[in-house]
């Protein structure tokens, strides 16, 4: 008589397995944290030069600062659900834009959690990792 063929996995087995799926997730979950987090800076970088550019025109074109009609973003990404949220301080003269993360968000945390441009290119904060340049 033979003897019947084994079929399936041991429980050491699976566990070897578990643990060892446990191990990869635990170094990869990190680096995908970071990764997303590094474009969402360079995602409201982007955003806010890109209002600076459009209130420069229209200083160029009109004189003033003064948006008027002028439609800037007020959160990036500029559709979807807001990581950051933008203001922007207009004067005739100047203009200051402002981006803070959303509390609770995946930047609430972070180094670049707060950003500012002004009219002079000053950017803040002074981090490599926020501005890219």
């Amino acid at each position: 008589m033979r003897k019947p063929k084994q079929a399936g996995f041991t429980l050491i087995e699976v566990m070897i397995v578990a643990a060892i799926v446990g191990i990869l997730a635990a170094i990869a979950y990190p680096s995908y944290q970071e990764h997303v987090r590094q474009a969402r800076r360079a995602e409201v970088a982007t955003v806010l030069l890109e209002s600076a550019q459009l209130l420069e025109r229209h200083f160029t074109r009109h004189g003033a600062y003064d948006a008027g009609t002028l439609a800037l973003a007020s959160q990036s990404p500029t559709v979807g659900q807001a990581v950051f949220t933008l203001t922007a301080v207009l004067d005739e003269d100047s203009y200051s834009l402002t981006a803070r993360a959303v509390p609770q968000g995946i930047m609430a945390g972070d180094v670049c959690a707060r950003y500012t441009l002004n009219q002079v290119g000053q950017r803040t904060p002074a981090d490599i990792r926020c501005w890219r340049r």
